[in-house]
Formats: C-alpha cells, structure tokens, sequence
C-alpha cells in the first residue's frame, strides 16, 4: 500500500542557512539544498514530442519545470544568464530523461538578447511550442529612496520587456495547441513594500497574461501564469536579508517554504492537453497565503 506524506513535513522546515550568496546566487551553496524533482518527478508522456523554451531554467522553479517537462516527453531549450554550472545540471537532468537538451547562455534585458534567444531556440529544436517565461530578477530594501532608476528599470527589462519581445517573436510560430506560460508570483496580488520594484513587474505580469490570451487564442494559443508564494530558490539567499532567508516561508499555513518541486506539476498541467479549456488564467500556489 502506498503512502501519502504529511505536506507540512515532507520538505525542511525553517530555520534555514541565511549565509548570503552574491547575486544571481548559486544552486550548489543552497541549505538546505533545494529539491527539484529529482528523485520524485514521474513522468506520464503528457507532452510527447513537444519542444520547450524555458527562460531561468538553470536553478529554481525554472530547473523543476526543465527536469518534469522533460520526463513527459519535452525537448528543452534551458535559457539563463550566466550560471554555466547550474545550467549544465539542468542540462544534465533533461540528458537523463532522454530528451534533447540546449543550453543557452545570455542577457534578457535587450531587445537583440531576447530575439537572439528566440532564433536560437527555433532553429535548435526546429520550432517552439511551450514558451515559460520565467527568469527574474528582485533587490530587497526598506527606503523608496534605495531603489535606483537603473535597478528599477534593470528588473522591468528582466521580467517584463523580456516576457513581452519573447512573446513576440516565438507566437507567430506556433501552432494551435501551444502554450505560453508566464511565472507571477503571490507579490503580484499582495506586494511586500521591500519588495516594490519586483512586485509591480509581478502585477504587470498578470495583466500582460490576461490581455494576451484573448488575442493568443485567434491562433489557439493558450496563455496562463503560475503564482508561487514563498519559493526556495537562491533568488532568495541572494537578494533577501539575512534574517528574513532565516525564517522564509514560516508565515504560510505549512509553516515552511514551497520547493520548486512542488511548482512544475502546474506548469505541467497549463503545457499539456488537460488544460485544452484553460486560458487567461493565474494558478496560485502560495502555500494557503492567500486565495488568487
């Protein structure tokens, strides 16, 4: 007889290491270490033969969604910054699966960024059909006059303007039945102040998701956004206070945070048929933070 384990302790609990990392922050220096999937992601061929660009994908939710995506079948283009040994795991992970892998270093924040990730991808696994926009950037501080133009400008271009020109140029490819999936956050709907900057890309995400759906679909594209609470992932070692990454994630219902892990069945569920009817919409996973 199978077993169901206790949400509420099926992954570590709070406290948690607040040693900082420098920024973007690395997979190997996470405590404790962040789970993936890894060991517990089966897959069910939910997305035979599809092809799947997925921005961020060397760490994090990004990594989770590359590593579930694969094992149901995906080929994966993995799009990140500059962390060449995360990405090479992710790589490594979609390898195992038996899937094709390409990764694809560079910066989002310009327009030839953007489409020379989007070329690049088509041309590697010759189209896309699941776009998961889901690379981001955040800074932490407790004074407006903290936040600098260029740091505020710096994480619209990363989680918007990209979101948007990837979005433009990979749409006219694809077929009916493709997915774009976009990565919110419960910052979208309840904003921390320290957190200003990053939060309005967030609500800037949902809207360009739910305006982009209605024309998505003249071409029977869906569009839909996932909206995570507390996630662990070094985004937060990284950018967050030492004392805040100590007890992250100890004010949701579970009393810890959320594993990337824990994000990818979403992303799976929006990717594949099963959400043939679902379109425009935002799926909460914030840990019972607050309903969506």
């Amino acid at each position: 007889m199978s077993t169901i384990e206790d949400p509420r302790t099926i992954h570590p609990r709070p406290p948690y290491s607040n040693e900082p990392q420098p920024m973007p922050g690395f997979e190997k220096s996470m405590d404790p270490v962040a789970d993936h999937g890894e060991e517990s992601y089966v897959g069910n061929r939910l997305l035979e033969g599809r092809k799947a660009l997925i921005t961020g994908a060397d760490s994090g939710i990004g990594r989770a969604v590359a590593l579930a995506f694969a094992r149901e079948g995906a080929d994966i283009v993995v799009s990140y910054l500059s962390e060449h040994e995360d990405a090479a795991e992710t790589g490594r992970l979609v390898e195992a699966a038996g899937r094709k892998v390409m990764l694809l270093p560079g910066d989002l924040r310009s327009r030839e960024g953007c489409q020379t990730v989007a070329q690049e991808a088509v041309k590697s696994l010759g189209g896309i059909d699941i776009l998961v926009n889901n690379a981001a950037f955040q800074s932490t501080h407790d004074d407006l006059s903290d936040f600098s133009d260029d740091e505020f400008e710096k994480t619209f271009e990363v989680n918007v303007f990209a979101l948007f020109r990837l979005c433009k140029a990979l749409m006219p490819q694809m077929s009916p039945g493709a997915s774009i999936i976009n990565t919110g956050s419960i910052q979208s709907f309840d904003p921390s102040t320290n957190l200003l900057a990053y939060a309005a890309t967030k609500s800037a995400i949902v809207s360009l998701t739910r305006s982009l759906a209605g024309m998505a679909i003249k071409q029977g594209v869906r569009v839909n956004a996932v909206a995570p609470g507390p996630v662990w992932t070094p985004l937060i070692p990284s950018t967050m206070p030492s004392e805040k990454v100590k007890t992250f994630g100890s004010n949701t219902v579970f009393g810890r945070a959320g594993q990337p892990a824990e994000m990818a069945p979403i992303f799976v569920f929006l990717a594949s048929a099963a959400a043939s009817y679902v379109t425009g919409e935002v799926y909460g996973a914030t840990g019972g933070q607050m309903p969506l």
